[in-house]
């Protein structure tokens, strides 16, 4: 996410209006714009092989999964959003007939980058929170082996589950995947760089 907003405060309404024209992609938290930055080869990587591990389990499944492209909403607190990875299982709602922002996913991915990592850690994570479909939210870094699962417990509580090495297993419970670090860091780390 931008350090600051591209332009004065937007109703939602507005926001969707200019971003379904826009030639980049823009996130919309409490009325202000922040236009989104072009990710690196390690952060590309890492997003494009969950992405292809999660979709080929999913297969044959009532599970769908998106890329960056599928914005998301935080219908409580109005949060517009482009995950890494949205996984949605059973029958997918959007917010109108452009069928362009999902509203119910049940996993959500964000690949961590300097710029936006405290950004996905707290408040990002503090509106997906609010979003009652959201079962597991995974951040993972791009810059060491590590990755984090944070699985809903009840309404309030979230357990972590960390992974450092590449030979542990990302276990997705809610939508039934399970992915080594191995195969998210294809290409990224060699066994000897795991850390």
């Amino acid at each position: 996410m931008a350090t600051a907003p591209l332009n004065p405060r937007l109703t939602p309404e507005e926001y969707l209006v200019l971003e379904r024209k826009a030639e980049f992609k823009s996130e919309y938290d409490n009325g202000y714009v922040y236009a989104m930055s072009g990710a690196s080869r390690k952060h590309n990587l890492v997003a494009g092989n969950l992405y292809r591990e999660i979709s080929t389990q999913l297969r044959g499944r009532p599970c769908e999964s998106f890329m960056s492209d599928m914005r998301v909403r935080a219908n409580a607190t109005g949060l517009f959003s482009y995950p890494d990875l949205a996984v949605v299982c059973g029958e997918p709602r959007f917010l109108d007939k452009e069928v362009d922002t999902l509203l119910n996913p049940t996993v959500i991915v964000e690949v961590l980058s300097p710029s936006t990592e405290v950004y996905d850690r707290g408040r990002k994570f503090a509106h997906y929170r609010r979003m009652r479909s959201l079962q597991e939210y995974v951040l993972i870094a791009q810059d060491k082996v590590l990755v984090e699962r944070y699985t809903r417990q009840g309404e309030e509580d979230w357990l972590l589950t960390e992974l450092s090495r590449l030979d542990d297993v990302l276990r997705l419970d809610s939508i039934g995947c399970q992915v080594p670090p191995r195969e998210i860091y294809e290409r990224v780390f060699s066994d000897e760089e795991d850390t």
